[in-house]
């Protein structure tokens, strides 16, 4: 994964930030593929892991749009993914919540086609799952389904196809 952001980003500030966050990324979809949980403290780890870095290069490079930006994108996938953890039968929970944000800050800094890509990917990443589980038999309607591994994918893809 490391040598795909290198390749697609090349040596840029942003790099130095995504490299460790998709380590804990790595941790924290595992995680939640086994327990169905996102804890706190990774994913707090993973907001001051991204969230300080970004804001000081977009102060030193002189670009506070970047870190505007990237506020309205934390703003916009924590509001979508709070509304939706919030509708009954939402099925998401408040990590799911947590992680949207924090990603969400991430792909507001790489610019707004990343946040839309971040936002929409994981849905269309965990639909067919749940799908063919359905299909199967291996999960019913009310089966629990980890969306946090989608979510840090749908960001990936936000940050190496924009």
């Amino acid at each position: 994964m490391g040598g795909v952001l290198g390749a697609t980003i090349g040596p840029a500030p942003l790099l130095v930030v995504l490299l460790p966050a998709a380590l804990l990324g790595i941790l924290l979809a595992l995680i939640d593929l086994r327990c169905l949980r996102l804890p706190d403290p990774l994913v707090g780890l993973l907001a001051v892991g991204t969230v300080l870095p970004l804001s000081a290069v977009a102060v030193l490079t002189g670009e506070p749009a970047d870190l505007v930006r990237a506020t309205l994108g934390a703003a916009l996938s924590g509001s979508v993914y709070l509304i939706i953890a919030l509708l009954p039968g939402g099925g998401l929970g408040m990590g799911d919540v947590k992680l949207a944000t924090v990603l969400g800050f991430t792909l507001g800094f790489v610019g707004w086609p990343a946040v839309v890509v971040g936002l929409l990917a994981p849905h269309l990443i965990n639909g067919p799952v749940a799908v063919v589980l359905l299909l199967t038999r291996r999960a019913g309607r009310r089966t629990a389904l980890p969306l946090g591994p989608a979510l840090l994918t749908g960001a990936l893809l936000g940050c190496l196809l924009t």
